[in-house]
């Protein structure tokens, strides 16, 4: 499909072409969240539809994958290493919830995800510090 034909794809593929690091960190964790709230709701409907919920949690656990993967250990150091520690946690919890099809373990991974998008989204919008490269933030990557 021609993008100019779609004007909601061309929407998102300039706000992703646009967006600094920062934002597009916090734009991995609205998709996380997305994917777990819509895995979360129907398993609440008791939905029989099992490929839906089993592609709502693979698609976030694939989206915690690419935070892991944009891990900078050089520069993020402690950081980054908690940051991972926290991500593969959040894995497990998915893995654990799409197993099982019960919702405690997503609602968690959900809470985790949501606590760090509030952390990265108050990092995206503050000026770039004085030693900082333009382009923000390469703690996570």
């Amino acid at each position: 499909m021609n993008v100019t034909s779609n004007p909601v794809s061309a929407y998102r593929q300039t706000t992703v072409k646009t967006a600094g690091q920062g934002k597009l960190i916090v734009m991995l964790y609205d998709e996380t969240i997305r994917q777990i709230d819509k895995a979360i709701e129907l398993m609440q409907a008791k939905s029989k539809n099992i490929e839906q919920i089993h592609n709502a949690l693979v698609k976030a656990q694939d989206v915690v994958t690419e935070l892991m993967v944009g891990l900078d250990f050089e520069r993020g150091g402690e950081i980054a290493k908690n940051l991972l520690s926290i991500y593969i946690y959040v894995n497990e919890r998915l893995r654990d919830s799409n197993i099982k099809k019960v919702i405690p373990p997503a609602q968690e991974a959900r809470n985790i995800m949501a606590e760090l998008r509030t952390a990265w989204s108050q990092l995206a919008n503050q000026a770039p510090a004085p030693n900082e490269p333009e382009g923000g933030i390469n703690i996570a990557g």
